[in-house]
């Protein structure tokens, strides 16, 4: 289980995240919600030990994720939002890579590899360099990497945003799967239909604070909201979008 508690991040004295806690089980998908600058790549960038933590104290399994370093990376994959790669290498080039700096078994990497190239139908684009890769490539080769060493933990920060529909609908069901077997997922997206289809949790961020963390069904019931776009406008939005909208309409027509 992964657990954040009271954490807190403060650039120059000003609250990125302020004094957030929650918890992501094994077996369930977690989304993790949020306007632009809310705190949510800030929250995935601590619990994956690049950027250091204000106060507060963040577990796996337990055990306190700067304890050892190593060890917790070992057991954790991240697939960032901006999937920023090596040009010149291909992408067989940078999976193999990866796995060389984790110092995993050579045959056995090179048919894990093998095999997620073609799941993701990226085998064919194999030895093209990563330049000549769309975004949405970059983003699958990004995936494979993360998931190349099994681990138990995996974030995710905005994984759909850049994916076609079939790549997407591939993904969607993958987390359910890894979370079906064990691991623990959480995933920042602001895409809500997608989140709303394969999460059992939400944490939904506001102004740097947690202002929901429960099952979407128990939010629906609790505020009396048919789904979780409701909830999140309720929560976390403080415009009137209609009326933003129309204003807007009504400014192009002038």
């Amino acid at each position: 289980m992964l657990q954040l508690l009271n954490v807190s991040k403060r650039f120059n004295g000003i609250p990125a995240v302020d004094g957030i806690s929650f918890c992501a089980r094994p077996g369930e998908v977690t989304g993790y919600l949020g306007p632009n600058g809310s705190g949510k790549s800030t929250t995935m960038k601590m619990i994956t030990l690049l950027i250091e933590k204000t106060s507060g104290e963040i577990l796996f399994d337990g055990e306190r994720t700067d304890r050892d370093p190593i060890a917790f990376k070992r057991r954790m994959g991240y697939v960032p939002e901006e999937p920023h790669l090596y040009p010149h290498l291909t992408g067989l080039e940078y999976l193999v890579m990866v796995g060389q700096l984790r110092g995993l078994p050579e045959k056995r990497t090179a048919e894990r590899i093998d095999g997620l190239l073609r799941s993701f139908s990226l085998h064919s684009d194999r030895h093209l360099p990563l330049s000549s890769y769309s975004k949405g490539m970059r983003q699958k080769v990004l995936l494979a990497a993360a998931l190349l060493h099994n681990p138990d933990l995996i974030l995710l920060d905005e994984p759909f945003s850049s994916l076609d529909v079939a790549s997407a609908l591939v993904i969607r069901s993958l987390l359910q799967e890894l979370a079906a077997r064990g691991k623990v997922v959480l995933f920042s997206s602001h895409e809500l239909d997608t989140v709303e289809r394969i999460a059992a949790h939400v944490i939904i961020l506001h102004r740097a604070h947690v202002v929901a963390d429960d099952s979407i069904e128990h939010l629906r019931t609790l505020m009396a909201l048919p789904t979780l776009e409701d909830i999140f406008s309720q929560l976390a939005v403080e415009q009137d979008t209609a009326a933003v909208s129309r204003e807007i309409a009504d400014l192009i027509r002038l």
